[in-house]
């Protein structure tokens, strides 16, 4: 029975000047699954993340989306692909209230939307509200992003990414400087969000990383080195001796 492939990368190498941050790495990315990428620094997690978002292109290989090479879009056609991402620093309008950058971001993905009629200007709110129920911070639709808590930023981060009612959810770091309770409800939140989504995350906390994914990939050095559950990746000596010793 064949899997349901949503990306894969085929071959893709990533060099800056003399420097290769990825050689050769093919990974397959299932529909329907939280995958974790985890390594030591300088594995190339981040270089990876960033083609798999589009930031930047390989330098050779391909990326491969639903069937459809992407390697050479622009990072904002992999949004119109059906690509969302979250980085590791909090990307929201501060001085915008917690409900109008939702509201921005639903204006910038759903045309349908004409904001001069006031039906559909309530339209968009309440399309907007019940995002921030989905991420759990309705109660702060009227506060200013900036006054929020870390945690509650990440999240609203979330709530602005869901916006686009992506195929696929990208997350760079999402617990990244959070105290033990707010990782804990993103933790919840990211599981309730791959309910729904198929979620590729890169984060270095491995408790969580062995919690929540359903498969995890490793990196070593810009290359491959292993993938499965997250019990393979505990029972595997390369792993344990290159990485999970370390921990």
């Amino acid at each position: 029975m064949s899997t349901d492939i949503i990306i894969k990368t085929n071959k893709v190498t990533r060099r800056f000047g003399a420097f290769t941050a990825l050689k050769d790495v093919s990974i397959e990315f299932e529909r329907g699954k939280l995958t974790s990428i985890i390594g030591p620094n300088g594995a190339g997690k981040s270089t990876y993340f960033n083609l798999l978002s589009g930031a930047f292109p390989p330098s050779e290989g391909q990326v491969i989306f639903e069937g459809k090479d992407l390697a050479r879009l622009k990072p904002h056609e992999f949004s119109h692909a059906g690509i969302a991402k979250s980085f590791q620093i909090t990307n929201v309008f501060p001085n915008f209230t917690t409900l109008q950058n939702v509201e921005i971001a639903l204006q910038a993905h759903v045309s349908r939307y004409n904001l001069w009629r006031k039906q559909a200007s309530l339209q968009l709110s309440d399309k907007a509200m019940e995002l921030l129920r989905k991420v759990g911070i309705e109660q702060n639709a009227r506060q200013l992003a900036r006054d929020l808590a870390h945690g509650q930023q990440r999240a609203l981060e979330i709530a602005i990414a869901l916006a686009s009612e992506p195929k696929l959810l990208l997350m760079d770091e999402p617990t990244a400087g959070m105290s033990p309770e707010e990782t804990k409800s993103m933790m919840d939140l990211i599981l309730q969000v791959a309910d729904t989504h198929t979620v590729i995350l890169v984060e270095h906390k491995m408790k969580m990383i062995m919690g929540i994914s359903d498969r995890i990939v490793v990196l070593h050095h810009g290359e491959f080195l292993a993938s499965g559950t997250p019990d393979d990746i505990r029972s595997n000596e390369e792993v344990k001796r290159i990485y999970l010793g370390q921990h």
